[in-house]
């Protein structure tokens, strides 16, 4: 089954437009309920279904990954009130969208390996949806929303009720400027007494969403909050030191899981290289040399791209400067940033000899 569906994905990969446009119009023909779980406009939501394709694909032999990620993925649907009749619909409009575009190479072995794969993935996801315990979503009413720079804000969210979140994880978040778009944010503060939740939001190219979290909101707005995912941590109990390798807005969740070990007088020794292609990028290196400075189990390496001799800062990309360090053996490895930088930094750690069990890592990207 597993070389089955990995050798057809890669012949249906050049056809994802298309395919995610027959996908979407035969799964409205199919089930018309469904358009109201997505935005007005379908061009920022086609390429979604292409990527958390790709990361199932990616995974289906890899079940101990996969299926933590599918029973999050099943509890987060619960806030578009998906029912079990829509996972049918999602199955057939999948399984005809790739018939369409496979052609002969659609056999019934291929069909059948595809149906089970879908079976197994649809089943997952609804168990952990019909087995979770908490709210489908929450309400929060933005409390602070401060520029740090012309393109990144730092928003302090105050949620209705205690969000079961712990350090590391991620939330879906849509926002009245944008509604239907969900996108995912990661908190930068462990779980606090009053429930609050820090972001820190870059405005990207082409990110309606980021771009009116920074430019638009306003004390007051509302957000809805979808179910924590995400499984970055640091167990404490192992005796292993930790690496965290962090770009950019990265940060965030790594800062949420350094702010629960504060708690501690004692920890694992956590060496965290932060980057950025500029010395700019790197908002919250002070904070972080702050924190280091009265932990003596944390040190901090800044990397720059670009301003080669700054004093205090290695220079390089994270993949360069974290395996100019080597292996990192007895360690574990968390990697936090933007797909690229994930990609980049994985690949060459794993040719540089790091484990593969060692890294973890969180496909918050994955819609």
């Amino acid at each position: 089954m597993v070389k089955l569906i990995r050798d057809t994905w890669q012949l249906a990969e050049p056809y994802t437009p298309e395919i995610s446009q027959f996908f979407y119009g035969m799964l409205f023909t199919l089930a018309p309920a469904t358009r109201d779980f997505f935005p007005i406009n379908m061009e920022v939501q086609r390429g979604r279904l292409v990527r958390a394709l790709v990361h199932v694909v990616q995974l289906v032999d890899r079940p101990d990954d996969l299926a933590p990620f599918l029973r999050q993925l099943g509890r987060d649907h619960r806030k578009f009130g998906v029912v079990p009749k829509h996972y049918e619909a999602v199955g057939t409009a999948l399984l005809a969208a790739l018939k369409r575009h496979l052609g002969d190479a659609w056999t019934p072995q291929v069909e059948r390996a595809w149906a089970e794969a879908y079976t197994i993935i649809a089943r997952a996801m609804q168990e952990a949806a019909a087995a979770d315990e908490y709210p489908a979503s929450w309400t929060g009413t933005v409390a602070e929303h401060r520029r740090l720079s012309w393109d990144l804000a730092l928003i302090r969210v105050e949620p209705e009720h205690h969000i079961p979140y712990r350090a590391g994880q991620y939330l879906s978040v849509e926002v009245p400027q944008r509604p239907r778009l969900w996108r995912y944010l990661s908190p930068a503060n462990a779980p606090r007494d009053d429930g609050s939740l820090e972001f820190h939001v870059r405005a990207v190219d082409g990110g309606w969403v980021s771009r009116a979290i920074v430019s638009h909101t306003q004390s007051g707005d509302v957000w809805r909050i979808g179910p924590p995912m995400g499984r970055m941590a640091v167990d404490r109990q192992t005796g292993r030191d930790v690496l965290m390798v962090a770009g950019g807005t990265g940060v965030a969740p790594l800062r949420a899981i350094l702010d629960d070990l504060g708690r501690w007088g004692t920890n694992p020794h956590v060496t965290l290289f932060y980057g950025g292609a500029t010395s700019d990028d790197l908002y919250d290196l002070e904070q972080l040399r702050a924190l280091a400075s009265t932990n003596p189990w944390l040190t901090v390496h800044p990397v720059v791209e670009h301003g080669e001799g700054l004093p205090g800062f290695e220079h390089g990309t994270l993949a360069d400067v974290v395996t100019r360090h080597g292996a990192w053996p007895g360690h574990d490895v968390l990697v936090s940033g933007s797909p690229a930088m994930i990609r980049a930094t994985v690949s060459r750690m794993l040719v540089a000899g790091t484990a593969l069990d060692q890294i973890r890592y969180d496909p918050f990207t994955i819609d």
